[in-house]
């Protein structure tokens, strides 16, 4: 191989490193920005969840006491009824002819008189029932209106986080999309995966005190050194984040990259 070739294709494995470098150093932008935002996006969307299921709650057991209400009115229309046919059939106890037809409507009366208790029994329960409902339904609207406000709150606040970092946050993305584009599929590819696989999104780093940047454990003399010469990419053997030359990142870069 040439001396003219071998210098050629170092120059372009510096400057694949160099492109890494700078979407990596545009990329950290976008987090940081992001990280703005925090937990904010989460918490809102948990509490529209809240929300949502607190009002649904709440139609339910407005529906269950509305039944609830009118199962009595129809018992206590019933017990109404049950009492008029009692009156009925006492009346025609006096015009019975024998016995026989004494103790039919003597029966009639027994059984309408059971089925007052029955009604009653379950006007009892339906009002009971009624009262615990309007307990949990109270419970139900303090608990919305206390989560509608917390949510109100939230949203107001994250609006205004994204009001701030948008215009930033989509230049940002317009320069990664540039910087993304000048960069081969393979190792864009690879970038991509190591970034998706750190805590931080770091996938480029610095040689810092003859350590990693990302992971921070000891690298060889040796293997420096070949991360010096720019002939090759490197990645940590520990982290596997690609592994650039301090002196190949400007100063204001290495700052930028370490917040």
């Amino acid at each position: 191989m040439s001396a003219k070739i071998k210098e050629k294709i170092d120059a372009s494995i510096e400057g694949k490193l160099k492109s890494l470098y700078s979407l990596q150093l545009i990329d950290s932008k976008i987090d940081r920005l992001r990280t703005v935002r925090g937990e904010l996006p989460l918490e809102v969307s948990d509490l529209e969840d809240t929300v949502a299921g607190l009002e649904t709650r709440l139609t339910n057991v407005t529906e269950e006491v509305a039944e609830l209400e009118n199962q009595m009115n129809e018992k206590k229309q019933a017990v109404k009824d049950f009492q008029a046919n009692i009156k009925k059939y006492e009346a025609q106890q006096s015009k019975v002819r024998n016995n026989r037809e004494y103790d039919a409507i003597t029966k009639e009366i027994e059984f309408q008189n059971l089925e007052i208790q029955l009604a009653e029994k379950r006007m009892k329960e339906a009002k009971i029932a009624v009262v615990l409902k309007a307990e949990l339904l109270e419970k139900s609207r303090v608990e919305f209106e206390e989560r509608s406000k917390d949510l109100k709150a939230k949203k107001s606040e994250l609006e205004e986080i994204i009001a701030e970092t948008e215009k930033d946050e989509k230049e940002l993305v317009k320069e990664s999309e540039v910087a993304a584009a000048g960069i081969e599929d393979r190792l864009l590819n690879a970038y991509k995966r190591i970034r998706s696989n750190t805590r931080n999104g770091l996938a480029v780093v610095a040689v810092e005190r003859d350590a990693c940047g990302g992971c921070y454990n000891k690298i060889p003399p040796q293997r420096q050194l070949d991360i010096r010469l720019n002939k090759k990419i490197i990645v940590c053997e520990h982290c596997g984040r690609v592994l650039v030359d301090g002196m190949l990142i400007p100063d204001a870069g290495l700052e930028d990259i370490k917040k």
